[in-house]
């Protein structure tokens, strides 16, 4: 009886420093003063159009495939668009957690592009919460078209360069706004009466609807003054769906080119008269340098 009761005895004040911990921990995990990064704001680096405030990652690479057919307005006879097509891959590299640069090349206008993205803030909850993510991107594209008739366009004439700060809110697990206020510097125009710089406000937001499975918005408006002839706000609609390592994600879209030179600065078609290019595209992330 002795011996059990000192057995007792001192398994008590160890059940209870156990207990002091679990209880420790569990305040520690449910701590509404803990600051905790907000992940995952947007599932991958692009949205339809547009960047989101996502990066790969350091030691990161993306590959991305985006392409997208002709409008579906354009009749049987090119098949609503499946005969015509434009193609986009890059890279993406995450140098650090914040900075990351990326190459491109697009059919369209045979034109290469090249950028850098960096996270100046990350959204945070509790102590001290920052309520949204800052990044900002810029990037420059160079067109090798060979004109017909041939003109003289030497090279820096046919450089444009594109500036934005992507701004975004989680606002639950379900629901991802951004805001894109955006600047495109053309270095050729082809009147004298339009500007060089094209000022632009973009939109974009994700809802989620299943598990795999978001819906996806973006929407530029041009502002006026300096708004190019002929050229309408981009606008664009899609689904994107989780497939393990991959995004799919499905889109229809007035908008051709998949750069900012193109979408924010030279969207001719009409979304709601059938100007709507159907496109997709796939994203695949590679570990190249594994974080110890």
């Amino acid at each position: 009886m002795i011996s059990l009761g000192a057995a007792l005895l001192a398994v008590a004040p160890a059940a209870h420093a156990q207990d002091d911990l679990l209880g420790q921990l569990e305040k520690e995990t449910t701590d509404p003063q803990k600051r905790e990064v907000v992940t995952a704001t947007f599932k991958g680096t692009h949205i339809i159009n547009s960047q989101s405030v996502e990066t790969p990652g350091e030691g990161t690479m993306a590959f991305l495939i985006q392409h997208r057919f002709g409008t579906l307005n354009s009749g049987a006879y090119n098949l609503f668009g499946l005969d015509q097509a434009v193609l986009r891959l890059s890279f993406e590299y995450g140098i650090t957690n914040r900075l990351t640069v990326g190459v491109g090349r697009s059919s369209q206008d045979k034109t290469y592009d090249g950028f850098l993205k960096y996270r100046a803030l990350r959204q945070t909850t509790g102590a001290r919460a920052m309520p949204v993510s800052v990044t900002l991107f810029a990037s420059s594209a160079i067109t090798t078209l060979k004109f017909n008739p041939p003109t003289e366009r030497s090279t820096t004439s046919r450089v444009t360069y594109a500036y934005q700060a992507l701004i975004a809110r989680k606002f639950s697990p379900a629901l991802s706004v951004q805001l894109m206020p955006t600047l495109i510097h053309r270095n050729f125009v082809a009147t004298p009466s339009e500007q060089n710089d094209v000022y632009a406000l973009g939109g974009a937001l994700r809802q989620k609807i299943t598990k795999r499975t978001v819906l996806t918005a973006d929407y530029y408006y041009l502002l006026p003054g300096n708004k190019p002839t002929g050229v309408r706000n981009a606008l664009g609609l899609g689904v994107d769906i989780e497939t393990g390592g991959h995004i799919f994600q499905l889109h229809v879209t007035n908008s051709l080119g998949m750069t900012e030179k193109f979408f924010v600065s030279e969207t001719t078609g009409n979304f709601f008269k059938g100007d709507l290019y159907f496109g997709f595209t796939v994203a695949r992330n590679f570990t190249i340098k594994p974080q110890i």
